[in-house]
């Protein structure tokens, strides 16, 4: 009987929350479902220091910026079903009061001094705002609602930032998709057969499609895929560097890979900013977990215009999923412009960095030492699961002789000792394994340090991932496909992905001689989804890579390659579009 009742409770709740979505949405003021105007368009269009400087001076009004994003964000909800909670009759009011410093207060105004002031800001769905769900994508946290902003939303109100909708995730928040039985499915804004990336790919649908600044969180590559996935710009930042308090997440308690929250946008510009402008708040005045370091104006001037000749690695492969045509492409695009451009291009393969198989299998038992246990404790009965997240469960799961029996099956009569090495542990972890695991972790830090001092280089180039963006229930397939940006969460490196170019079904087709059946098993779940035809106009990006805390030096490359791609640029997509 309880069953079902928690069964019938789970529907009423995801009925309720998508119903409100859909009357908060029709109740909005005529404007924000108007065709974009000339306005809206120059105010898209425009750098957001331009926008805060019209702010401060008076010549922009804050509610007419607001306006403007509440209509791309409502159509943008209507291609990609991007947005959860809609926040714009608030956000009207927190205009309407405009504060100095209002800190604890439900919904306090906006602080239209700041760095940031009057500019709206798009939140991953499990950032506290007062008055709101936070719901991450389960039907048993509606209801949730905070009385007051946490940590984040206060510091980005006290620099003048508009929080103005909250955006679509996965279940469990591990995957490279997002979707949930509580928002739906969210598409790919370029093709709406393909996942627009996760966990942060609600955010990246809608900053592809016009939509300015967000947060999000990367705990396995969750800001840097789906800034891939769906042609717009993320960094990942060391921990201690960003906010993260104020928070609901679907993996309390996990430190293993910790994940950090980090920011998003539709351009490198405003990226750059919008990251300077936070670290300018002092988030550390607001968060116990930020580290008291200041912007260091110095090092960003040093690498983007100082140094004139860079020393960058080229990292082509993890040699357990090599890039599919079209990533290996866009990293031959990114080594070449930067080449032409006078930097030094060393090719790591030359002198290959600590073995990257073992970053994954270390990264994924450390992730979920609880045998994901913890994430499904918030599930209700006949909750829908991501496919990928119930893959790790089911084998987590497994009777112990069984799954042992699975791995000898997979290394001796298959042959595939990396599936088998991923599999053979997979399993809740004991206190002292978990220990034991720390402290692997730890010197595997110490050989990527040793190594990147050898190679004396600045930054690293890799692909975000082996492949465009994975169709809907492909991680089903792909879930443990998810190396090259899982290594720098595990080194908790300083990571930043651009767009680059778009597959081309003709450039980017898999040559006759590929055989599927000769890969190991982590490599043909990927490629099992890799077709360049059906792929045809996605995104395909490039990662930059720093060392810990070197967010001010990843920015600065990021700008030197945009800049040395010239003509070659990434082009964004056109928001009339939506109209």
């Amino acid at each position: 009987m309880v069953f079902f009742l928690d069964y019938f409770q789970h529907c009423r709740d995801c009925h309720m929350k998508q119903q409100e979505r859909v009357s908060r949405i029709a109740a909005l003021p005529a404007v924000y479902h108007s065709a974009f105007t000339t306005a809206d368009r120059e105010t898209i269009s425009r750098p957001i220091e331009a926008l805060v400087s019209d702010v401060h001076s008076g010549a922009v009004s804050p509610l007419d910026i607001l306006r403007t994003y509440g209509k791309v964000a409502v159509k943008a909800q209507v291609r990609t079903n991007c947005v959860t909670e809609v926040l714009l009759p608030s956000a009207e009011e927190w205009l309407s009061s405009p504060k100095s410093s209002t800190k604890g207060v439900v919904g306090g105004g906006i602080n239209l001094q700041g760095p940031l002031a009057g500019i709206p800001v798009s939140l991953k769905d499990t950032i506290a705002v007062g008055g709101y769900d936070t719901t991450v994508g389960y039907s048993s946290f509606v209801g949730n609602k905070t009385p007051a902003d946490g940590p984040m939303v206060r510091l980005l109100k006290d620099a003048g930032a508009v929080p103005y909708v909250k955006t679509n995730l996965p279940i469990t928040l591990l995957s490279f998709e997002s979707t949930n039985a509580v928002w739906g499915r969210c598409t790919n804004p370029h093709n709406k057969d393909y996942s627009p990336g996760g966990s942060t790919g609600g955010e990246a649908a809608l900053l592809a499609l016009g939509g300015r600044i967000g947060v999000g969180s990367d705990v396995a590559g969750s800001v840097r895929a789906p800034a891939h996935f769906s042609g717009c710009y993320s960094l990942r930042c060391s921990t201690g560097r960003w906010p993260k308090m104020g928070i609901a997440t679907s993996m309390p308690g996990q430190e293993g890979v910790p994940s950090v929250y980090s920011p998003m946008a539709r351009t490198l510009g405003d990226l750059a900013y919008f990251t300077r402008a936070v670290v300018g708040m002092q988030p550390w005045k607001y968060d116990y977990t930020v580290h008291p370091l200041a912007w260091r104006e110095e090092i960003e001037k040093e690498f983007a215009d100082e140094k004139k000749k860079l020393r960058v690695g080229i990292l082509r492969t993890d040699n357990v999923v090599d890039p599919s045509p079209a990533c290996a492409r866009a990293l031959d695009m990114a080594a070449q412009a930067l080449k032409k451009d006078g930097h030094e291009i060393v090719e790591v393969g030359d002198n290959a960095p600590p073995d990257m198989y073992e970053a994954l299998r270390l990264a994924s038992l450390l992730l979920n030492a609880d045998g994901c246990q913890m994430f499904e404790t918030f599930m209700r009965p006949g909750e829908w699961n991501d496919p990928g997240a119930a893959q790790m469960s089911r084998l987590a799961n497994t009777w112990a002789p069984v799954r042992y029996l699975y791995y000898l099956w997979v290394k001796y009569v298959r042959r595939d000792p990396v599936w088998a090495g991923l599999v053979r542990n997979w399993r809740a972890q004991s206190a002292f394994e978990n220990w034991q695991l720390v402290k692997e972790r730890e010197a595997y830090r110490a050989k990527w340090f040793e190594w990147w001092n050898v190679q004396a280089l600045d930054i690293l180039l890799t692909p975000p991932n082996a492949t465009p963006a994975v169709p809907h229930d492909g991680m089903r397939d792909a879930v443990s496909s998810c190396g090259y940006t899982f290594l720098f969460n595990l080194l908790d490196y300083t990571a930043g992905v651009l767009p680059i170019t778009h597959v081309d079904k003709t450039l980017d087709k898999l040559p006759t001689t590929f055989n599927l059946k000769k890969l190991n098993g982590v490599a043909r779940g990927a490629y099992k989804l890799y077709n360049a035809e059906r792929m045809h106009g996605l995104p395909v990006g490039v990662q930059v890579v720093g060392r810990r805390l070197e967010e001010e030096k990843v920015l600065a490359v990021m700008k030197r390659l945009e800049n040395a791609l010239g003509d070659d640029k990434y082009e964004l997509l056109d928001i009339t579009a939506l109209d």
